[in-house]
């Protein structure tokens, strides 16, 4: 059956823990690791959000001179899809948020941010890239593999990682962004994903591309 992409938001039926506000952030706070730029802040009255902690943000001081600026965000937000048909065999819910190859990092970025605004704790949640190595991901890695390793092992936080990596071990939630990477590489990366999902599997890129890779006829 295939992947139909559709919109608004993203919507789990499977609950999840909740994440507590922070008392006393405001939400202008910046984010921790590179994607998009601070979160509008709250209706008056409303608590603040919490940032994702664990990350240096933009005010930090630089542990080298490799820092990774944040990346900016060019084009317009796209819209995520909602569930689709949850995996037979392990109850994995599957969604689709249709993006370009160049677009999908940005849509994955959308993709934590409702998943973190509906309640989702940080480190639950793990995204992987099947071309070029997210951001945030290159600036740890300049720092050594023990460092950013130790980071994923710790699982306070979303964890970024290469769709190959086979030391990324499950999460509640896994999102895959296909920003790249041969047919061959994405045909492996997304049933890997899927294991490695406990609820949630969410790819973000072409529909049509994705079906066929999966071996689902439109």
């Amino acid at each position: 059956m295939p992947l139909i992409p559709e919109e608004p938001q993203i919507h789990e039926s499977v609950p999840g823990p909740r994440a507590t506000p922070a008392a006393g952030r405001t939400a202008s706070t910046p984010r921790p690791v590179p994607g998009p730029g601070p979160r509008p802040a709250p209706p008056r009255g409303a608590p603040a959000a919490s940032a994702r902690p664990g990350k240096p943000g933009p005010a930090a001081p630089s542990r080298g001179p490799a820092g990774a600026p944040p990346a900016q965000r060019t084009g317009p937000k796209q819209p995520a899809a909602t569930a689709g048909p949850a995996d037979a065999a392990s109850g994995t819910q599957l969604q689709l948020i249709p993006a370009p190859q160049s677009g999908s990092l940005d849509a994955a970025e959308e993709a934590v941010d409702l998943l973190l605004d509906s309640g989702r704790a940080p480190g639950e949640i793990l995204v992987l890239t099947t071309g070029e190595m997210h951001p945030w991901a290159a600036h740890e890695l300049s720092f050594g593999e023990a460092s950013y390793w130790a980071q994923h092992d710790a699982a306070d936080d979303v964890f970024y990682a290469d769709a190959a990596a086979e030391r990324a071990t499950g999460r509640p939630v896994v999102i895959v962004a296909v920003n790249g990477g041969t047919e061959e590489t994405i045909a492996r990366a997304l049933p890997a994903a899927m294991a490695r999902a406990g609820a949630l599997l969410v790819v973000c890129g072409d529909p049509q591309r994705i079906n066929a890779l999966l071996g689902v006829s439109a």
